[in-house]
């Protein structure tokens, strides 16, 4: 499966009045709880070592999978070369919560460190949450459905638009847009994209298949024979007009025995996938139409979304 391309403009498009991550060094020692306010303050940008076992998970966290084998390969290079890269907490009752880092704090842990270098940020509920969703997504940690729940977190939950997601990500509304609506597939479904047995393209290929137990057909059929996202187009197609008789009755009659180009195939094909739905193009040189299906009202609204970004 292709690697996605890291993330944009980040943090600074949420928080513009946090401050800067500085890896200032700490001569020694690890960060005492009874300091006054003011060193607080003083130490805001510098890193601190704090005792590992005063470090709790981030309760916002929305990466659920940890893979043990790169765990423990980060873990033996932490013993080697101690945590590069201090991770970022915030104070809470009886010590720390993590805001980011979850996966060097377990390494280190698995390495048998005592403490930790951390930056201490004074982040209240909805700034910790977006912090370690977006801190995943920039590494590009996260699976297809995580990044979705992500995603749908910052809109539904901490009342961010699109826009502002859209902004903080470096990515398109059509991009957020697409990645939300693989939750729309069956549970089952979902685990096949987040455990990578088939790709968030196939899930959106057939989200549109208006039966549940067919879905689950094609995505099993998917994974049993390894099909590509074009393949999975044509199945999904198939399926819809088996599903829709009228629809592959008024399809025939419109085309007549015309065979279509292949350039114009192919522009349906593409459109398609950066649309999410079936695309018809029809007509001769001089006109034609361009008809873009949809299922419900939901879809008719994500497809205005989609061609006003596009025109923007």
């Amino acid at each position: 499966m292709a690697k996605k391309a890291g993330l944009g403009r980040g943090l600074d498009a949420l928080f513009a009045d946090v401050a800067p991550v500085e890896e200032k060094r700490r001569p020694a020692g690890i960060y005492e709880e009874n300091s006054s306010n003011a060193d607080n303050a003083e130490n805001e940008d510098r890193v601190l070592y704090i005792d590992i076992n005063n470090i709790r998970p981030n309760s916002a966290q929305p990466r659920k999978n940890f893979d043990e084998v790169k765990l423990g390969e980060l873990a033996s290079s932490i013993r080697t070369n101690g945590v590069i890269q201090p991770l970022i907490v915030r104070e809470s009752t009886n010590g720390y919560e993590l805001v980011a880092g979850e996966r060097r704090w377990r390494a280190a842990r698995i390495s048998g460190l005592r403490t930790v270098p951390c930056i201490v940020r004074n982040f209240d509920d909805k700034q910790n949450a977006i912090v370690a969703i977006i801190e995943n997504m920039q590494r590009e940690d996260l699976d297809p459905i995580e990044e979705a729940l992500g995603l749908k977190s910052m809109t539904e939950k901490y009342g961010f638009t699109q826009e502002q997601v859209s902004a903080s990500l470096g990515r398109s509304r059509t991009y957020i847009t697409n990645s939300i609506r693989l939750l729309k597939l069956p549970e089952e479904i979902q685990q096949y994209v987040s455990s990578g047995q088939m790709s968030a393209a196939h899930g959106r290929t057939i989200i549109n298949i208006p039966d549940k137990a067919r879905q689950k057909e094609i995505a099993e059929k998917i994974i049993r024979n390894d099909l590509s996202v074009r393949a999975t187009e044509r199945l999904a197609e198939k399926v819809k007009d088996e599903l829709r008789p009228e629809r592959k009755k008024r399809k025939k009659a419109s085309e007549g025995d015309k065979t279509k180009a292949a350039e114009i195939t192919a522009v349906e094909r593409e459109l398609m996938t950066l649309l999410g739905t079936k695309v018809n193009i029809t007509g001769d040189e001089s006109k034609g139409k361009i008809e873009l299906e949809y299922y419900s009202l939901d879809e008719l609204n994500r497809l205005i979304d989609a061609l006003r970004d596009a025109f923007k």
